[in-house]
């Protein structure tokens, strides 16, 4: 009997969605190394390998298009309006060859986080198609106007096909989707021991006076970094390839580290809302120190998931980007809620997928 096939395919948006999806993909191949995952997206495959240790075959291909960006706050409306009816005006020919991509490869069920036309490519292909995610697309644009409103009417038809949504934690309430079931949060573990990590990039500082500085795959123009002179005994810790050579700043460039690896090692993990990055913070207990994000609607749903379930500050953008982060000197806030979410999402998602297969 041949192995079974799996296709997952992610929305063309950031790194997040291509985490959480690599997740899932990571626990499928631990518990069945015999299957076959085809991940359809955008995403540099260092991003899919620093999560997935296993074979997968990576499909170069964008179903969305997300938002237009130039970094992780700033948004470019207009331009993803006409991307996305590029996108409309197309469909027949992208469903038409990508149907025909699955029965050729003999995929025997598509995930997708979250791209809608996914859902009537698996439809045409005749495969069940189920979908992942704390957000729909529908939802995004919905709050931008009447001019993306028979995009929302599309997404909403495409979404309303979809045999399943796993719906995850910090979520608007998704009613497009006729089928949820609630997860607990994915997310990766830390792969490195404490020691190795102080010993490999000399972090010396104790964890309440270590920050970890993390702005998703599209970093921020400008991070203040002049603001690190202020803390001479703290110690940072920075992905951003564009960083400056600072004592206490430590740039992590090397591929194989995550983010998530470095957490522990933090007291505080300084972000704007991103779903990945807020829930592999709460997986670990680490408290969150979040920016506003103004236009973009799952950022307030957000913003509410870490009051209710992390400790947390939340913070304007011109107290991040003009003052002096008198912040980091304040103690967070605890969570809201006492019960904790559930953090078992990824093996919700991958044993429910393999029982499927069965």
């Amino acid at each position: 009997m041949s192995a079974p096939v799996v296709y997952l395919a992610i929305t063309n948006h950031g790194f997040g969605h291509a985490v959480r999806i690599a997740t899932v993909a990571a626990k499928l191949k631990q518990i069945n190394p015999e299957i076959v995952l085809i991940i359809a997206t955008t995403a540099p495959r260092w991003l899919l390998e620093s999560y997935i240790a296993a074979d997968f075959i990576h499909r170069v291909r964008g179903f969305d298009v997300g938002v237009i960006q130039s970094d992780s706050l700033h948004m470019d409306l207009s331009a993803t309006k006409e991307k996305l009816q590029e996108i409309e005006r197309n469909q027949q020919q992208t469903i038409a060859s990508e149907a025909n991509f699955l029965q050729t490869n003999r995929v025997k069920l598509v995930l997708g986080d979250i791209p809608p036309l996914v859902v009537p490519i698996a439809k045409a292909a005749g495969i069940p198609c189920w979908m992942m995610s704390n957000f729909g697309w529908d939802f995004i644009y919905q709050a931008w106007g009447d001019s993306f409103q028979s995009t929302v009417h599309w997404i909403q038809n495409c979404y309303s096909q979809t045999d399943l949504l796993f719906r995850l934690p910090l979520h608007e309430p998704m009613t497009s989707f006729p089928l949820i079931t609630d997860v607990g949060l994915t997310g990766g573990d830390p792969r490195y021991s404490l020691s190795y990590l102080q010993e490999e990039f000399n972090l010396t500082e104790p964890v309440e006076r270590t920050i970890l500085l993390t702005f998703g795959g599209l970093g921020l123009e400008a991070i203040p970094y002049h603001n690190l002179e202020y803390f001479p005994n703290w110690q940072f810790i920075t992905f951003d390839a564009k960083a400056p050579k600072l004592p206490n700043l430590c740039c992590i460039s090397d591929y194989k580290y995550r983010p998530v690896d470095f957490m522990p090692l933090c007291g505080r993990v300084v972000s704007k809302p991103g779903y990945s990055t807020f829930a592999e913070a709460i997986r670990l207990a680490i408290p969150i120190v979040s920016l506003t994000r103004s236009g973009f609607a799952e950022a307030p749903v957000l913003l509410e998931g870490i009051q209710d379930y992390s400790q947390h500050q939340i913070i304007e953008s011109q107290e991040f980007f003009q003052g002096k982060w008198q912040f980091l000197q304040d103690e967070p806030l605890p969570p809201r809620q006492k019960e904790q979410l559930l953090k078992n999402g990824s093996e919700v998602i991958a044993q429910t997928i393999l029982k499927e297969l069965e």
